[in-house]
């Protein structure tokens, strides 16, 4: 049906209020960041400021271990994208296209062990990890990530490797591809929607935890940038000006990762692939 031109102005103001409603609080945390201390305490707030101070942001960069926190979460967030999505593809292709005993059994597990919160799991993991060794270790911090991401990524994939028209690698076959042929030329770059999808929410996940890198790093030059927001709180006060500079710039990251696989996250790859 048609919209008329009521109908197309009602859903462009309800999309606007929508985005609004979302967009205000990263509005309210980069103007505040922008801020001087007597401006944010003022009880005259100002949602759009007169004057503006990059201080915030310089004492943030400027506190000591930020470099290293930096380093700390780029290391275990792309260490477990990067683990979970190889290993992830790999138990989802088998899963997808074969046939084996308990297979559905494995699949209900997967599936099953999404439901249990990481709250839930923070005592056993952590005793996993000490009878490891692997406590205030980015290793042992990385494979705790792979472990709360590999779920997802594997029922994920396995949607989108089901949702591969099969006659495509059958066609591959007929004219002289092996399996490996088959994966590498037709699957994996039909894959590309599915693998964006998931390592977005692999690197959200590890991107954005806190008590896991908190009780299981010991040392100071071993914390990630989530604890190191943290440390704009103490027994004085809070700095809410340099604790919005640090969140602006702890946000960075993850935009950039997000808008560098944004194209590939639009859906349909295979449409038309296959006639008749």
């Amino acid at each position: 049906m048609r919209k008329t031109p009521a109908q197309r102005v009602a859903l462009a103001v309800f999309g606007l209020v929508i985005a609004v409603v979302f967009l205000f609080p990263t509005y309210w945390m980069f103007t505040t960041a922008l801020k001087t201390p007597a401006q944010i305490l003022s009880p005259d707030y100002d949602l759009i400021p007169l004057s503006a101070t990059l201080e915030n942001f310089g004492n943030a960069i400027a506190k000591p271990g930020f470099s290293t926190f930096l380093t700390n979460s780029l290391i275990v967030t792309l260490g477990s994208v990067v683990f979970a999505l190889v290993a992830g593809l790999l138990a989802a292709v088998p899963l997808a296209r074969m046939r084996f005993r308990g297979r559905k059994g494995f699949i209900l597990l997967v599936l099953v062990s999404q439901l249990a919160p990481l709250e839930a799991l923070f005592v056993p993991m952590y005793l996993i990890m000490r009878d490891a060794d692997l406590l205030n270790s980015l290793w042992g911090l990385l494979l705790v990530y792979v472990a709360f991401t590999l779920p997802f990524t594997v029922w994920t994939l396995r949607g989108f490797v089901k949702g591969i028209p099969i006659e495509l690698e059958e066609a591959a076959m007929v004219d002289g591809c092996g399996r490996w042929g088959v994966f590498r030329r037709v699957t994996l770059p039909l894959l590309g929607p599915g693998l964006v999808a998931t390592s977005v929410f692999s690197f959200i996940t590890a991107w954005n935890e806190f008590l896991y890198a908190l009780v299981f790093m010991r040392d100071q030059d071993k914390l990630t940038l989530p604890v190191w927001l943290s440390s704009f709180r103490t027994a004085f006060g809070t700095d809410w000006g340099g604790i919005m500079a640090a969140s602006v710039i702890y946000a960075v990251p993850a935009l950039i990762f997000f808008l560098l696989l944004q194209r590939k996250l639009v859906g349909g790859a295979t449409a038309g692939a296959v006639k008749g």
